[in-house]
Formats: structure tokens, C-alpha cells, sequence
């Protein structure tokens, strides 16, 4: 017995030394605490705080000016901020994970500038490593040519690739006869889309709507639904259609909640594909959201101009009008459940509703911008309620599609 007590012993304290031992081998993100702005006599100075070393990226993009600077994954606990944003040349800044072992911090600019520096500060004293990054005045020109080169730089250093979407569903068993609903959920990232009362994020909001409508289609048992990004991940808008095609859907609904200058402004609405905006209010907001692939990367919108002239040709209209079918159902369901903004049926040449052969349809859940709506749309049972709506209009979009037929 005190042999056997004695090996019990032994192996407890085994166990205990690898349990205290396991945390060592955790490696955990980089911790980014803060961002920091500062104006000096001749230059803006860039400080992000965190408390471990990083190598970082940096690249121009015009139109709009930005410099665009990229580490290894990070995790981002900046304090929250309603200060001004605007020093200097700098407009802005937003950051986020642009993919899978990459994070992005996106540096707005009113005007050309040029990095004049950028390095990394050790610890001192109450100090962590600090990332410094110094930018001066520049010109257009100067700013064009630096871009070129900061981007082909970048391209060597980091060969950075389109984020890595879901993976497509296996086949499904040929009993299963289910329509395949692909839901988007905008921006993302580090895109994060409108930003409403006390910080709202759009990314996030509509993510947890996208969640709560696949719940809901898939509880009927007619719909497999997919979303097209599952957490706050960067998918470029043209990646987000090519995720329907792969999936061979049915339906693409896209979710978005805008921000507006008009807080009194609010509701549901639903747009669908145009090559002229039914007014310029949809017009503008195309445009925004198109802009998010030039936001966090290289513009690749006019890489393939074909897909423009299939868009516009007669051979599309069928697919359009599919559209603005389901869109009426939309309407029809939603304002049993919710305000409608005015003329809630409207047209935009939104990116992501130009698959030439999905129906396709964005519904702008409200705006953020407006009390009510914001604090709607951060209630799950709202958008419970928004989601039971938007089934109904699916359903009665395929009882239509399938009446056709008969």
C-alpha cells in the first residue's frame, strides 16, 4: 500500500506540474490598447500601444487618401471614443481583422500625405512597444507614385490574397429537396459600415440579423440557408456573389442598416438591381456601399467589364424581374411587422445584387443614424419579428415562382 500510495503521489504531482506548465505554450494575440494622433510642427504622428512587437505593412490608396497599415492578427481593446476624429490631415480611422492571421488599421486623409517614417518603439517605463508611424504633406502626384510603390511592396512582403470565404456545403443528399437561401451580411472586418448611437457597429448588427433570419428559414424545413460570412470577417462584395453561384442558391439577400445626415429619417426598406438609382438618395447609397472593397484593399471593380455588359443585357431581365417580385412580397410582409421608410421599394446598382443569375434583393433594415431604429435593431426579439417577416415573403415569392409553372 505505501508503495502504491507513493506512485499515486508521484503521478498527482506529474499532473500538477503539466497543468501549471500548459498556460506557457498558450500564445496569445498581440494586444492593441490604443491609437493615438498627435500634430506636431512638421508632421502627424500615428501611435498604436500594444505589448508585444509586431512587424506591420504599409501602403497608399487614393481616392479617397489612405494609408492602409497591416500586422500579424491582433487583438484590438481600444477604449471607446466620441472625440473628433479629425486632426490634421487625418479624417478618420477604422480597424478590424481583414483575414485569417491579418489584421488591418486604415488611416483616412483629407489630403495627399507621405510616411515619412514608421518603426517600432521598445518598452520604457510605463510605455508598451509602440508602433510609430509619421506622416507629412504631400502631393497628388507625389502620393500617386508613392502608392504605386507602397503597394507593389506590400504585395512582395505579405502576398495578400482575398479573404478565404465559408467553405461551400457538401452536396446535399438528392432526397433533400430544400431551396438554398445565401444571406449576406454587409461590410465586416475592416469595413464596419454605418456607425449609430452610443457605437453601434453595422457589421455587427446585421451579422446577428443574418443569424436570426437563417434560424427562422431553416426552421421551416423548406430552406438550407448560407450565410456569407459566419464571424467579423473582411468578404470582398464580389466574393459574396461568387459564394451563391458556388452554392448553386435560389435567393441572395443582402442585409445592410445605413446611416443618414436626417436622424429623423427611418424604416425598412428594400432595393433591387438597376443600372440607374431610382433617385439620388439610392444612388448615393449604392455608391457607399460599393466602395467597400476599395475601402479595405485594391479596387477591382473594373477588372471585369463583362460581367457590366451581361448585366445589361436583355438575357438578365428575367433574373431582375424575379427580384422585384420578391421584393414586393418584402414589402407586403414587412409592413405588418415594422416602419417602412417611404417608397420602400426602390432600385440601385448595388455590387452584390449583380449576380446575373440569382434573384437578388438588399434590405436596409433601418438606419442607425435614428434612435428608434438603432435601438430596434439591437433587440433580438425585433429582429425576430423582422425575420418571421422576411420568411413569409420568401415563402410567398416560391408559392409564385412554383404557381408559374404548374
Amino acid at each position: 500500500m505505501d508503495a502504491l500510495r507513493f506512485c499515486l503521489l508521484a503521478l498527482a504531482a506529474v499532473v500538477t506540474v503539466i497543468a501549471t506548465a500548459l498556460p506557457a505554450f498558450a500564445v496569445d494575440l498581440p494586444v492593441v490598447s490604443n491609437l493615438r494622433v498627435g500634430t506636431h510642427p512638421d508632421k502627424v504622428r500615428i501611435v498604436l500601444d500594444m505589448d508585444q512587437r509586431v512587424d506591420f505593412s504599409i501602403f497608399l490608396l487614393p481616392d479617397p487618401y489612405r494609408v492602409v497599415i497591416d500586422v500579424p492578427e491582433v487583438a484590438f481593446r481600444l477604449p471607446e471614443t466620441t472625440t473628433d476624429r479629425t486632426i490634421g490631415p487625418v479624417a478618420g480611422w477604422r480597424y478590424g481583422q481583414f483575414r485569417a492571421g491579418t489584421s488591418r488599421v486604415v488611416i483616412d486623409a483629407s489630403s495627399p500625405v507621405q510616411v515619412k517614417s514608421a518603426f517600432v518603439l521598445p518598452p520604457s517605463g510605463a510605455q508598451q512597444y509602440r508602433l510609430v508611424i509619421d506622416l507629412v504633406p504631400s502631393t497628388r502626384d507625389a502620393f500617386l507614385t508613392d502608392s504605386d510603390a507602397s503597394i507593389k511592396r506590400h504585395v512582395a512582403l505579405s502576398a495578400p490574397r482575398i479573404s478565404p470565404p465559408p467553405a461551400a456545403p457538401a452536396p446535399l443528399p438528392t432526397s433533400d429537396d430544400r431551396l438554398t437561401i445565401v444571406i449576406d451580411a454587409g461590410h465586416g472586418g475592416v469595413d464596419p459600415g454605418a456607425i449609430g448611437h452610443e457605437g453601434a457597429y453595422e457589421k455587427d448588427i446585421v451579422l446577428a440579423a443574418a443569424r436570426t433570419l437563417k434560424e427562422s428559414l431553416e426552421a421551416t424545413g423548406r430552406y438550407k440557408a448560407v450565410l456569407t460570412r459566419e464571424d467579423d470577417s473582411f468578404i470582398r462584395l464580389r466574393e459574396r456573389i461568387a459564394i451563391a453561384r458556388r452554392v448553386d442558391a435560389d435567393l441572395f439577400l443582402s442585409l445592410h442598416a445605413d446611416s443618414i445626415g436626417d436622424a429623423s429619417l427611418r424604416g425598412l426598406s428594400v432595393y433591387t438591381l438597376s443600372e440607374n438609382a431610382s433617385d439620388k438618395e439610392a444612388e448615393a447609397l449604392a455608391t457607399s456601399e460599393n466602395k467597400a472593397d476599395i475601402v479595405a484593399g485594391i479596387d477591382l471593380s473594373h477588372q471585369e467589364p463583362e460581367v457590366t455588359n451581361i448585366l445589361i443585357d436583355l438575357a438578365q431581365r428575367r433574373t431582375m424581374n424575379y427580384s422585384a417580385r420578391l421584393a414586393g412580397y418584402v414589402v407586403r410582409e414587412m409592413e405588418r411587422e415594422t416602419k417602412l421608410l417611404g417608397r420602400p421599394h426602390r432600385f440601385a446598382g448595388f455590387a452584390v445584387l449583380k449576380a446575373p443569375d440569382v434573384p437578388s434583393i438588399l434590405v436596409e433594415l433601418g438606419f442607425l443614424s435614428n434612435r428608434e431604429d438603432n435601438k430596434r435593431l439591437q433587440d433580438p426579439a425585433y429582429r425576430r419579428k423582422v425575420a418571421a417577416g422576411l420568411t413569409r415573403a420568401i415563402d410567398r415569392y416560391f408559392q409564385g415562382v412554383q404557381a408559374a409553372f404548374r
